[in-house]
């Protein structure tokens, strides 16, 4: 039974580390939930559902995948280079660790804005229109990340209060 618990309050942390994962980077995100789904299926209170892990692991790995494209995308979308991608991942650490109100928004257009310029300093406007595209595609990828990392932590609470009396 204390199996039991350590693996329900690891899974428990693991998907709280998600959902703040999906918004900071620094930290797992749709992947760390879904370590914490397995875990509540490793317990013996839980019976195993080889179609819910299965789903969530499709989806994860899918939304994972998106995770890298859908950034990149809207920086060439708004006519960007990859030197706007990297100063968009670049400026999302720096805006999480400076204590600036908004670092999380601001932090990734400054850097999409300086890497557009490294690559050409002459054209303000492209510069400008790419940090905006990057800017845009990474909140669309958080939205998606945070929105599945709470759908997870929905399943797992459901599938722990479903069989609370086994487990406590």
């Amino acid at each position: 039974m204390n199996l039991d618990l350590l693996l329900v309050l690891l899974g428990f942390i693991c998907v709280i580390v998600g959902v703040f994962g999906s918004f900071l980077p620094v930290l797992p995100g749709l992947s760390s939930c879904w370590v914490g789904l397995l875990l509540l299926y490793l317990t013996k209170a839980v019976e195993n559902n080889y179609w819910i892990l299965g789903i969530t692991f499709v989806l994860m790995v899918t939304i994972t995948i998106l995770d890298y494209v859908i950034p990149s995308k809207g920086t060439k979308k708004f006519g960007g280079s990859s030197y706007g991608v990297w100063g968009t991942n670049i400026g999302l650490i720096v805006g999480i660790l400076v204590p600036i109100p908004f670092g999380i928004i601001i932090g990734p257009f400054v850097g999409a804005l300086v890497g557009e310029l490294l690559y050409d300093s002459q054209n303000h406007k492209r510069a400008l229109k790419a940090a905006t595209g990057s800017v845009l595609g990474f909140l669309a990828s958080s939205f998606v990340n945070f929105f599945f990392s709470v759908i997870y932590l929905g399943i797992f609470l459901t599938i722990l209060w479903q069989n609370r009396q086994l487990i406590f």
